[in-house]
Protein backbone atom coordinates (compact mmCIF):
# COMPACT_ATOMS: atom_id res chain seq x y z
CA UNK A 1 0.00 0.00 0.00
CA UNK A 2 3.18 2.12 0.77
CA UNK A 3 3.13 2.41 -3.50
CA UNK A 4 -0.53 3.31 -3.16
CA UNK A 5 0.00 7.22 -4.56
CA UNK A 6 1.91 6.14 -7.55
CA UNK A 7 0.39 6.51 -11.06
CA UNK A 8 -1.96 8.66 -9.91
CA UNK A 9 -1.59 12.30 -11.33
CA UNK A 10 -3.83 15.26 -9.53
CA UNK A 11 -5.92 16.57 -12.45
CA UNK A 12 -8.41 19.39 -12.78
CA UNK A 13 -11.32 17.98 -12.39
CA UNK A 14 -13.68 20.42 -13.18
CA UNK A 15 -18.24 20.01 -13.19
CA UNK A 16 -20.64 22.35 -13.85
CA UNK A 17 -21.96 22.87 -10.13
CA UNK A 18 -21.20 26.26 -9.23
CA UNK A 19 -17.51 26.59 -9.45
CA UNK A 20 -16.31 27.93 -5.51
CA UNK A 21 -12.54 28.35 -6.72
CA UNK A 22 -11.95 31.28 -3.53
CA UNK A 23 -10.92 34.56 -4.85
CA UNK A 24 -8.96 36.22 -1.87
CA UNK A 25 -11.58 39.05 -1.85
CA UNK A 26 -14.88 36.51 -1.40
CA UNK A 27 -13.05 34.44 0.92
CA UNK A 28 -14.16 34.16 4.62
CA UNK A 29 -12.05 35.28 7.92
CA UNK A 30 -10.99 32.92 10.48
CA UNK A 31 -10.75 35.74 13.21
CA UNK A 32 -14.27 36.92 11.78
CA UNK A 33 -16.42 33.57 10.66
CA UNK A 34 -14.58 31.15 13.56
CA UNK A 35 -14.35 30.95 17.40
CA UNK A 36 -11.43 28.56 18.65
CA UNK A 37 -13.37 26.54 21.57
CA UNK A 38 -11.15 23.92 22.93
CA UNK A 39 -7.25 22.88 23.34
CA UNK A 40 -5.52 26.29 24.20
CA UNK A 41 -2.82 27.54 21.64
CA UNK A 42 -3.09 24.36 19.94
CA UNK A 43 -5.28 26.61 17.83
CA UNK A 44 -4.44 29.35 16.47
CA UNK A 45 -5.45 31.54 13.51
CA UNK A 46 -2.77 33.86 11.62
CA UNK A 47 -1.92 35.54 8.79
CA UNK A 48 -4.09 38.52 9.07
CA UNK A 49 -6.87 35.31 9.72
CA UNK A 50 -6.40 33.35 6.38
CA UNK A 51 -4.72 30.30 8.12
CA UNK A 52 -5.89 28.60 10.97
CA UNK A 53 -4.36 25.47 12.40
CA UNK A 54 -5.54 22.41 14.92
CA UNK A 55 -2.74 20.89 16.41
CA UNK A 56 -2.50 17.66 18.85
CA UNK A 57 -0.13 16.73 21.86
CA UNK A 58 -0.18 13.85 24.29
CA UNK A 59 -2.50 16.28 26.36
CA UNK A 60 -5.03 17.62 23.97
CA UNK A 61 -6.42 17.95 21.03
CA UNK A 62 -7.79 21.16 19.53
CA UNK A 63 -11.13 22.62 17.81
CA UNK A 64 -13.20 25.29 16.45
CA UNK A 65 -16.68 26.22 15.91
CA UNK A 66 -18.38 28.53 13.37
CA UNK A 67 -20.10 32.13 15.06
CA UNK A 68 -23.16 31.59 12.65
CA UNK A 69 -25.92 28.84 12.24
CA UNK A 70 -26.69 27.78 8.44
CA UNK A 71 -29.47 26.30 7.05
CA UNK A 72 -28.51 24.70 3.55
CA UNK A 73 -25.84 26.34 1.57
CA UNK A 74 -22.64 25.63 0.19
CA UNK A 75 -19.42 25.17 2.69
CA UNK A 76 -16.07 24.79 1.30
CA UNK A 77 -12.47 24.59 3.23
CA UNK A 78 -9.33 23.84 1.78
CA UNK A 79 -7.15 21.41 4.30
CA UNK A 80 -3.59 20.15 4.59
CA UNK A 81 -3.54 16.91 6.94
CA UNK A 82 -1.55 15.83 9.18
CA UNK A 83 1.62 14.34 7.10
CA UNK A 84 3.59 11.31 8.15
CA UNK A 85 2.66 8.89 10.61
CA UNK A 86 -0.59 10.22 11.60
CA UNK A 87 -1.84 6.85 12.58
CA UNK A 88 -4.17 7.03 15.65
CA UNK A 89 -5.37 10.57 14.90
CA UNK A 90 -8.52 12.19 13.47
CA UNK A 91 -9.21 15.38 11.79
CA UNK A 92 -13.13 15.75 11.66
CA UNK A 93 -15.14 18.61 9.42
CA UNK A 94 -18.80 18.87 9.77
CA UNK A 95 -22.13 20.63 9.76
CA UNK A 96 -24.37 19.41 12.92
CA UNK A 97 -27.05 20.74 15.09
CA UNK A 98 -27.30 20.07 18.78
CA UNK A 99 -29.75 17.98 21.19
CA UNK A 100 -30.60 14.10 20.89
CA UNK A 101 -32.54 14.63 17.46
CA UNK A 102 -29.50 16.48 15.81
CA UNK A 103 -28.67 16.42 12.03
CA UNK A 104 -25.36 16.30 10.69
CA UNK A 105 -23.23 15.91 7.42
CA UNK A 106 -19.38 14.31 8.17
CA UNK A 107 -16.41 14.57 7.04
CA UNK A 108 -13.55 12.77 9.01
CA UNK A 109 -9.98 11.80 7.64
CA UNK A 110 -8.14 9.14 9.63
CA UNK A 111 -4.59 8.95 10.09
CA UNK A 112 -2.49 5.87 9.38
CA UNK A 113 0.93 5.30 9.35
CA UNK A 114 3.56 6.88 7.13
CA UNK A 115 3.26 5.80 3.56
CA UNK A 116 -0.31 3.92 3.88
CA UNK A 117 -3.27 6.09 2.84
CA UNK A 118 -5.65 8.30 4.61
CA UNK A 119 -9.63 6.98 5.04
CA UNK A 120 -11.76 9.73 3.98
CA UNK A 121 -15.28 8.40 6.63
CA UNK A 122 -18.11 10.43 5.57
CA UNK A 123 -21.66 10.37 7.89
CA UNK A 124 -25.31 11.27 7.21
CA UNK A 125 -27.56 11.95 10.59
CA UNK A 126 -30.75 12.70 10.62
CA UNK A 127 -32.84 13.16 13.62
CA UNK A 128 -30.21 11.47 15.84
CA UNK A 129 -29.76 8.67 13.68
CA UNK A 130 -26.45 8.16 11.73
CA UNK A 131 -24.83 4.84 10.66
CA UNK A 132 -24.69 5.39 6.70
CA UNK A 133 -21.41 5.65 6.71
CA UNK A 134 -19.09 5.33 3.60
CA UNK A 135 -15.13 5.53 3.09
CA UNK A 136 -12.66 6.06 0.60
CA UNK A 137 -9.05 6.65 -0.17
CA UNK A 138 -8.18 9.88 -2.35
CA UNK A 139 -6.39 9.87 -5.49
CA UNK A 140 -3.70 12.03 -4.11
CA UNK A 141 -1.76 12.73 -1.35
CA UNK A 142 -4.15 15.10 1.17
CA UNK A 143 -0.68 15.91 3.45
CA UNK A 144 1.32 17.03 0.91
CA UNK A 145 -0.42 20.55 -0.42
CA UNK A 146 -4.05 22.14 0.44
CA UNK A 147 -7.40 20.13 -1.12
CA UNK A 148 -11.02 21.52 -1.34
CA UNK A 149 -13.28 19.41 1.02
CA UNK A 150 -17.25 21.05 0.13
CA UNK A 151 -20.30 20.05 1.27
CA UNK A 152 -23.81 21.13 -0.52
CA UNK A 153 -26.84 20.88 1.29
CA UNK A 154 -30.03 21.95 -0.01
CA UNK A 155 -33.53 20.32 0.06
CA UNK A 156 -32.74 17.73 -2.46
CA UNK A 157 -29.95 16.37 -1.44
CA UNK A 158 -26.45 16.08 -0.11
CA UNK A 159 -23.06 16.14 -1.83
CA UNK A 160 -19.88 15.42 -0.77
CA UNK A 161 -17.06 17.05 -3.01
CA UNK A 162 -13.02 17.06 -2.89
CA UNK A 163 -11.35 19.44 -5.03
CA UNK A 164 -15.07 19.97 -7.00
CA UNK A 165 -15.35 16.36 -7.77
CA UNK A 166 -18.46 14.41 -6.23
CA UNK A 167 -17.41 11.16 -4.06
CA UNK A 168 -21.14 10.91 -2.68
CA UNK A 169 -24.76 11.96 -3.04
CA UNK A 170 -27.04 11.74 -0.11
CA UNK A 171 -30.70 12.01 -1.72
CA UNK A 172 -33.66 13.23 0.33
CA UNK A 173 -35.69 9.96 1.01
CA UNK A 174 -38.56 11.20 2.78
CA UNK A 175 -40.64 9.94 0.38
CA UNK A 176 -39.93 6.23 1.87
CA UNK A 177 -40.04 7.57 5.67
CA UNK A 178 -36.62 8.59 6.04
CA UNK A 179 -35.98 12.20 7.55
CA UNK A 180 -33.80 14.49 6.02
CA UNK A 181 -31.95 17.47 7.47
CA UNK A 182 -34.39 20.43 6.63
CA UNK A 183 -35.30 21.94 9.41
CA UNK A 184 -32.38 22.10 11.90
CA UNK A 185 -29.66 24.96 11.45
CA UNK A 186 -25.93 23.41 11.78
CA UNK A 187 -23.12 25.27 12.70
CA UNK A 188 -19.35 24.20 11.38
CA UNK A 189 -17.57 22.35 13.50
CA UNK A 190 -13.64 21.46 13.43
CA UNK A 191 -11.25 19.19 15.42
CA UNK A 192 -8.09 17.46 15.72
CA UNK A 193 -8.15 14.70 18.34
CA UNK A 194 -6.70 11.11 19.04
CA UNK A 195 -8.80 8.46 18.58
CA UNK A 196 -6.64 5.86 18.71
CA UNK A 197 -8.93 3.05 20.18
CA UNK A 198 -10.51 2.85 16.82
CA UNK A 199 -9.67 4.84 14.29
CA UNK A 200 -6.56 3.00 12.79
CA UNK A 201 -6.88 -0.62 11.82
CA UNK A 202 -9.91 -0.98 14.71
CA UNK A 203 -7.47 0.31 17.20
CA UNK A 204 -4.98 -2.03 16.76
CA UNK A 205 -2.44 0.85 15.69
CA UNK A 206 -1.60 3.55 18.66
CA UNK A 207 -0.50 6.79 18.23
CA UNK A 208 3.06 7.26 18.24
CA UNK A 209 3.23 10.22 20.37
CA UNK A 210 7.35 10.29 20.02
CA UNK A 211 5.56 12.67 16.37
CA UNK A 212 3.89 14.91 18.08
CA UNK A 213 2.58 17.93 18.07
CA UNK A 214 0.27 16.65 15.02
CA UNK A 215 -0.95 19.89 13.13
CA UNK A 216 -3.19 19.88 10.42
CA UNK A 217 -3.95 23.53 8.62
CA UNK A 218 -7.13 25.30 7.28
CA UNK A 219 -7.06 28.13 4.15
CA UNK A 220 -9.66 29.60 2.45
CA UNK A 221 -12.81 28.93 4.34
CA UNK A 222 -15.95 30.02 1.95
CA UNK A 223 -20.01 30.00 2.81
CA UNK A 224 -22.44 30.32 0.13
CA UNK A 225 -25.60 30.19 2.77
CA UNK A 226 -28.27 30.83 4.33
CA UNK A 227 -28.43 32.33 7.66
CA UNK A 228 -30.47 31.50 11.25
CA UNK A 229 -34.27 31.65 10.04
CA UNK A 230 -34.55 30.56 6.27
CA UNK A 231 -36.35 27.90 5.17
CA UNK A 232 -36.26 26.06 1.90
CA UNK A 233 -39.02 28.80 0.47
CA UNK A 234 -36.97 31.60 0.44
CA UNK A 235 -35.65 32.30 -3.22
CA UNK A 236 -33.13 35.23 -2.09
CA UNK A 237 -29.90 33.18 -1.91
CA UNK A 238 -26.62 34.32 -1.92
CA UNK A 239 -24.70 32.04 -5.24
CA UNK A 240 -28.00 30.47 -5.36
CA UNK A 241 -27.25 27.94 -8.09
CA UNK A 242 -26.26 25.33 -5.32
CA UNK A 243 -29.83 25.71 -3.80
CA UNK A 244 -31.00 23.94 -6.69
CA UNK A 245 -28.12 22.70 -8.93
CA UNK A 246 -28.36 19.10 -10.11
CA UNK A 247 -25.56 16.75 -10.78
CA UNK A 248 -24.95 16.81 -14.35
CA UNK A 249 -23.91 13.82 -16.59
CA UNK A 250 -19.95 14.64 -16.37
CA UNK A 251 -20.85 14.78 -12.44
CA UNK A 252 -22.71 11.52 -12.91
CA UNK A 253 -19.93 9.71 -14.68
CA UNK A 254 -17.06 11.60 -11.90
CA UNK A 255 -19.07 10.20 -9.11
CA UNK A 256 -19.49 6.36 -10.51
CA UNK A 257 -15.45 6.42 -11.19
CA UNK A 258 -14.59 7.47 -7.30
CA UNK A 259 -17.33 5.31 -6.23
CA UNK A 260 -15.94 2.47 -8.49
CA UNK A 261 -12.02 3.20 -7.72
CA UNK A 262 -11.74 4.70 -4.43
CA UNK A 263 -14.83 3.66 -2.32
CA UNK A 264 -13.63 0.85 0.68
CA UNK A 265 -16.47 0.97 2.40
CA UNK A 266 -20.55 1.38 2.15
CA UNK A 267 -23.08 0.66 4.75
CA UNK A 268 -25.50 0.32 1.57
CA UNK A 269 -23.52 -3.13 0.49
CA UNK A 270 -22.99 -4.36 4.25
CA UNK A 271 -24.89 -7.41 3.87
CA UNK A 272 -23.52 -8.23 6.99
CA UNK A 273 -24.44 -5.75 9.04
CA UNK A 274 -27.89 -5.36 7.68
CA UNK A 275 -28.49 -9.11 7.16
CA UNK A 276 -33.23 -8.41 8.00
CA UNK A 277 -32.78 -5.69 4.95
CA UNK A 278 -30.98 -2.57 4.10
CA UNK A 279 -32.29 0.55 5.41
CA UNK A 280 -34.77 1.88 2.91
CA UNK A 281 -32.95 4.86 1.57
CA UNK A 282 -30.75 2.11 0.10
CA UNK A 283 -33.25 1.63 -2.33
CA UNK A 284 -33.05 5.65 -3.59
CA UNK A 285 -30.13 5.21 -5.26
CA UNK A 286 -26.89 3.61 -5.69
CA UNK A 287 -24.98 6.74 -5.25
CA UNK A 288 -26.60 7.27 -1.70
Amino acid sequence: MASFFKGFSVLFLGITLLMSSCMVANCGNFYQDFDLTWGGNRAKIFNRGQLLSLSLDKTSGSGFQSKKEYLFGRIDVQLKLVSGNSAGTVTAYYLSSQGPTHDEIDFEFLGNVSGEPYILHTNVFTQGKGGREQQFYLWFDPTKNFHTYSIIWNPQHIVFLVDNTPIRLFKNAESVGVPYPKNQPMRIYSSLWNADDWATRGGIVKTDWSKAPFTAYYRNFNAHTCSGSCTSSNTKFPNGAWHYQELDAYSRRRLRWVQKNFMIYNYCNDYKRFAQGFPPECKQSRFL
